[in-house]
């Protein structure tokens, strides 16, 4: 699995309150690409909470 942040991100938060493991927020959201492996699940529902659909999966 792949996840990238496009530059629509508003850095909202919601990625990061719904799976910190992988997501923080400063400027924009940045991925942990270390940890998505075992939280699957959670980035997937982090990019669907994504009010401006930055998250892209893959």
């Amino acid at each position: 699995m792949t996840v990238t942040i496009e530059d629509s991100c508003i850095a909202c938060g919601a990625c990061e309150s719904i799976c910190d493991a992988v997501f923080s927020v400063e400027d924009k959201a940045v991925v942990n690409a270390a940890n998505i492996a075992g939280n699957e699940d959670a980035v997937q529902e982090a990019a669907g909470a994504c009010p401006v659909s930055a998250i892209i999966v893959e």
